[in-house]
């Protein structure tokens, strides 16, 4: 197993957080990009491993908000909750690659923590 050093760790870390944004070519790319590159790569820095597991995490908690603003669509909140659902998103995963690549933690608000 081969570690990634400071640079490497930071970059990995911040392509997590990016991958996010795979939903808008991939059908829950949103989810599986964030799970496929921290599966590959947990193993090798902490660093890495913490803003994974967050981007994660993240990315669920962001899925199940989606589908209870999708079933609120009928009572017409939901397309305003859609909608403000996808600008934090947006918002929030960008600011998280941003500090995972100065090399600062980072925690998402409002996020379900499902992997400890």
């Amino acid at each position: 197993m081969q570690f990634l050093n400071g640079k490497e760790e930071r970059m990995w870390a911040m392509i997590v957080h990016l991958s996010a944004f795979l939903g808008f070519v991939v059908p829950f790319g949103n989810v599986l990009g964030p799970l496929i590159v921290w599966l590959i790569k947990r193993e090798e820095g902490a660093f890495f491993y913490q803003h994974g597991k967050e981007a994660l995490n993240f990315s669920i908690s962001v899925m199940i908000y989606a589908a209870i603003s999708s079933l609120l669509i009928i009572i017409f909140i939901g397309a305003l909750l859609l909608g403000a659902l996808f600008i934090f998103w947006a918002i929030f995963v960008i600011i998280a690659a941003v500090k995972a690549n100065e090399g600062k933690e980072f925690r998402y608000p409002l996020t379900l923590r499902f992997i400890k």
